[in-house]
């Protein structure tokens, strides 16, 4: 009798083989719940890196938004006028500072994308959304008057957004109380670069609405008031 049949060593299976044998013991619903399983894994995967890149992008205009003048920081600003600290409404005279402290709409193209970024939010619809109509108005005319790029110097369409935002101001009704806004007539005065451009506001606004500027000045506010606006122009250089 022939020996070597007992000292022959079983056949190895490669492990490739094991796997399809074991693979082609599992029923179907189990190899359903094996893909279902490898593509929540994927599915996981990608959501992390996706919300780690997200978090880093955050992290990074969070730094940015510590950093006066920029536009993160000018993004965070309006935000922060917004949420007014918590209390009802909008800080006005913040949002419209920092509306005016942005000195070109290319700037302010860079401060949308900014607010876009970190809020993940339209900031114009968030405007739209937080304010009364006139407030929002005011602020549509302040961007119209602001040049393409920094250092432009005033056109006509600027006299036209100063007039219509001090008709404005003086429009001012506070639940159906004539009133008048005083803070946005200073901010206009504020924003007249000089004498002459004020001037030139005034004929726009006697075109437009058939008025003297100054003595409607004088009819909305109180005589002793009156010194402190003029004070403002007389302070600027004459052109």
């Amino acid at each position: 009798m022939n020996n070597n049949n007992h000292n022959r060593k079983p056949a190895i299976v490669p492990y490739k083989h094991e796997q399809a044998n074991k693979s082609e013991g599992l029923s179907l619903k189990e190899k359903i719940g094996l893909t279902l399983l490898s593509i929540a894994g994927l599915g996981g995967l990608i959501w992390w890196g996706t919300t780690s890149i997200k978090n880093k992008v955050e992290d990074k205009a969070h730094a940015k938004s510590f950093d006066d003048g920029n536009p993160e920081t000018l993004a965070k600003q309006i935000k922060m006028a917004f949420e007014n600290d918590g209390y009802w409404g909008t800080d006005m005279e913040k949002l419209r500072a920092t509306i005016i402290s942005i000195e070109s709409k290319e700037q302010l193209n860079k401060v949308f994308k900014a607010y876009k970024k970190e809020y993940h939010r339209n900031m114009y619809l968030d405007m739209s959304d937080e304010l009364q109509a006139s407030q929002y108005n005011e602020l549509l005319q302040i961007i119209a008057t602001k040049p393409e790029k920094k250092g432009a110097k005033p056109t006509q369409s600027f006299y036209t957004a100063w007039a219509k935002r001090l008709k404005a101001a003086f429009d001012k009704t506070y639940s159906f109380i004539p009133g008048t806004d005083e803070p946005a007539i200073k901010a206009v005065f504020a924003e007249i670069p000089t004498q002459l451009d004020f001037v030139k506001t005034g004929m726009e606004f006697k075109r437009m609405y058939a008025t003297d500027l100054m003595e409607t000045l004088k009819s909305e506010l109180e005589y002793w008031e009156i010194g402190d606006y003029l004070k403002i122009i007389l302070s600027k250089p004459k052109k």
